[in-house]
């Protein structure tokens, strides 16, 4: 496994009962690179993506992320660490229907100790970056699909985060809008350095990023 790796599992493995989703995987990525990891449905491209995020723990292996070892985490620490370094991109957007455009964006920042005011900043800033100015204060409903996913990136930007984890961040997109959904996170991937793992099954999409790993029965294929 490399070191210089800002994302890394070693052997991971995660069964639900006696299924067996994870075979002994190990997967790693760098600083500022975007890696596609493609598949078919059931092939355990979502389970492996959870695990190197924090959202689940592996049954067996290690993930570290950002020097930190969060497969030993507790529940407190993962929250707090995900918090503070990473982003979360879904393929249903998750936006709470009953916020606004900015109060969603700001949402990571409600539970930190910074005033109401210079939340909305921070978050006018980043809509403002996905040309949504307009739709500040306009509620999920009155979005486009394509408006309510670059909400749900502005969203998991907001922090600065030193990765992103998409989970196929264009599956309930049209193809024109899918495409500008990709050209927005690889402008991100560029100016902000910030490192993406995206799952899709999308290969079209796939093939722009700097590397595709494809994924086959619980197990990496070359």
């Amino acid at each position: 496994m490399n070191d210089s790796a800002f994302l890394s599992g070693v052997a991971l493995r995660k069964s639900y009962g006696s299924l067996e989703v994870l075979k002994g995987v190990s997967f790693a990525v760098a600083p500022g690179e975007f890696v596609c990891l493609v598949g078919k449905s059931g092939c355990g491209k979502t389970t492996l993506l959870s695990i190197l995020s924090g959202l689940e723990k592996p049954t067996e292996g290690k993930v570290s992320l950002g020097g930190k070892e969060v497969s030993s985490s507790s529940e407190d620490e993962l929250a707090l660490f995900r918090r503070e370094h990473v982003g979360f991109i879904f393929q249903s957007f998750n936006l709470i229907p009953t916020l606004t455009a900015w109060e969603n964006v700001a949402l990571p920042l409600f539970p930190m100790n910074i005033p109401k005011q210079q939340q909305r900043k921070r978050a006018e800033d980043m809509l403002g970056r996905m040309e949504l100015s307009h739709r500040l204060d306009h509620l999920p409903s009155a979005l486009s699909g394509g408006e309510k996913q670059r909400v749900a990136i502005a969203r998991a930007l907001v922090n600065h985060p030193k990765i992103l984890f998409a989970d196929e961040p264009t599956g309930n997109l049209d193809s024109a809008t899918g495409e500008a959904i990709m050209t927005i996170l690889h402008r991100l991937n560029k100016e902000e350095n910030v490192a993406i793992l995206m799952v899709t099954h999308e290969a079209d999409l796939a093939k722009t990023a700097d590397r595709l790993v494809r994924m086959k029965d619980g197990e990496l294929v070359q």
